[in-house]
């Protein structure tokens, strides 16, 4: 699994990259935000902007919390270190590349919320991503490991789409954003999982 999301991160994340300095990518960029925003309901404006709030960083924060104090009732020290350093870094990484990149966003006629900081990658979508890759590997050998898996993925995805949805980020923006959430969980689960393997094979 952690070889699967890395690869699939590594693709996200290339082709993104690419698509900031190849014009047939950036018209496409355009023209998905322009199409979407014509064809917008009032459903689905109702159901991107609560993502909005509940996928940023205030909302992300809280339900890692939550879960964290969670997990040190069930002394599951392991995987509190494994959220914490999969958000922090997450953050980090995340408004690092905003300042480097420092893509403009979207024209503002086509934003429906509120935008913080450049475009790419996108935020919302990179802690979906995170919070989505923590599921997945925190929750895989329960007996729902399946329907979980699911709906983890579902978030991820629906996360994303409301982001071009709103106009607040282009498609590649939430392209980069998923592959560097895959990339950062990946390596942080190789890294933690080979280290508590070397304690145990000490404690032996």
């Amino acid at each position: 699994m952690p070889y699967l999301l890395l690869f699939i991160g590594c693709i996200g994340l290339i082709f993104s990259s690419i698509g900031l300095h190849t014009p047939y990518i950036q018209h496409f960029d355009n023209f998905a935000v322009e199409w979407i925003s014509l064809h917008r309901s009032s459903f689905l404006n109702d159901f991107s902007v609560s993502l909005s709030y509940i996928g940023g960083l205030p909302a992300t924060l809280l339900i890692c919390g939550s879960w964290c104090l969670y997990l040190f009732w069930q002394k599951k020290i392991a995987n509190i270190l494994f959220i914490c350093l999969g958000i922090s870094g997450s953050v980090v990484l995340g408004w690092s590349l905003k300042y480097l990149v420092d893509r403009p966003r979207p024209d503002t006629i086509y934003q429906m919320v509120n935008t913080y900081g450049a475009s790419f990658p996108s935020a919302h979508s990179l802690y979906a991503a995170v919070l989505a890759s923590l599921v997945i590997f925190i929750f895989y050998k329960r007996a729902h490991a399946k329907l979980i898996n699911a709906l983890a993925c579902l978030w991820c995805l629906s996360m994303g789409f409301s982001r071009v949805y709103l106009g607040a980020h282009f498609p590649t923006d939430v392209i980069a954003g998923w592959g560097i959430g895959f990339i950062w969980i990946a390596l942080l689960w190789l890294i933690i999982s080979r280290s508590l393997l070397r304690k145990q094979i000490n404690v032996r």
